[in-house]
């Protein structure tokens, strides 16, 4: 497919992903995770084991893990013919996409939060994070859920976006798998720390440039000049080389203050405070899927104007 071709894909899975959310049944990513279990279980030797050993076990999970599905349908797309092509790269698209779902999620914890029932918005943050849950007020809930809202903009949306536009259907679906393996693997637990060391490190490389996208869009749309102060001053101080953009500019686009201590795994982690102004409160969880929600239709958008410029000049 041509280069124009390929960024209407973009364009076309935000429209299904807004019309069809992620496939009730037979999801791949739901298949992927349990088979990324299996693999793990069957190749980590202790925990955390010997430190070369386990990395190279890793590494060779996350290249079985990521590289065949894509490189298959890469090649089986090449051999058809454009309409074909477009509708199966789309359909990829689609499948790597998590827009709408994460709306639902954090909709799901907006809603109980708002009138009241924390017992009811902790159990639905609970489906989000890796962080405990139980003992949250109304204010960590809402700090919690928009910290979600902003960084999965990037590893759901904006991420699978960037790699389609450069390789297609198929690379976005890397992309998805390889984010999912960090998700799963990339702690320095003592059952990760060396056998997750490929998927932590891959997930960095990938998400590098998006990140940084993600981070301007969310500049953009909200308050721009706070956005990229903290995106400046704050973000070097987070411990991930992507989230900290991501949610620091986005903090600072929303006018609100995120991070500080949270408890992941039953310890107590302090993390630097991100953005300006006060607290999140309930509704601000709505204002950053907003954010999301209008990034997506802003790189929807010039993806087709550029499809259609580039077709012109063709």
């Amino acid at each position: 497919m041509t280069a124009p071709t390929l960024l209407l894909i973009l364009p076309i899975g935000l429209l299904l992903d807004r019309l069809l959310g992620e496939p009730r049944r037979w999801h791949p990513l739901v298949g992927f995770g349990r088979l990324a279990g299996a693999l793990e279980r069957g190749l980590r030797r202790g925990a955390p084991g010997a430190a070369v050993g386990n990395r190279l076990r890793g590494s060779l999970a996350w290249a079985l893990l990521v590289l065949p599905l894509p490189l298959a349908c890469a090649w089986l797309l090449s051999q058809l013919a454009w309409p074909a092509a477009l509708a199966g790269h789309a359909l990829l698209l689609w499948f790597a996409l998590g827009g709408r779902s994460l709306e639902e999620h954090a909709q799901a914890v907006a809603q109980p939060l708002a009138a009241g029932d924390l017992g009811a918005a902790r159990e639905r943050l609970s489906w989000m994070v890796s962080r405990e849950t139980a003992r949250l007020d109304a204010g960590d809930i809402s700090r919690a859920t928009v910290e979600t809202a902003l960084e999965n903009g990037n590893d759901a949306v904006f991420g699978a976006l960037f790699w389609a536009a450069l390789l297609g259907g198929p690379g976005a679906l890397a992309f998805r798998f390889a984010n999912t393996l960090d998700a799963m693997w990339g702690y320095k637990d003592e059952r990760r720390i060396y056998f997750g060391w490929c998927a932590a490190r891959a997930d960095d490389l990938l998400g590098y440039v998006p990140a940084r996208l993600t981070a301007l869009t969310y500049a953009l749309l909200g308050q721009g000049g706070a956005a990229l102060r903290c995106w400046r001053t704050q973000a070097p101080a987070w411990s991930s080389p992507n989230a900290g953009p991501v949610m620091a500019a986005g903090a600072g686009a929303l006018g609100v203050s995120l991070g500080g201590a949270a408890i992941y795994h039953g310890r107590v982690e302090p993390r630097p405070l991100l953005g300006s102004g006060p607290a999140p409160v309930a509704a601000d969880i709505e204002r950053a899927l907003a954010l999301v929600r209008h990034g997506s239709l802003a790189w929807a958008a010039l993806a087709l104007a550029a499809g259609v410029v580039a077709s012109v000049h063709a």
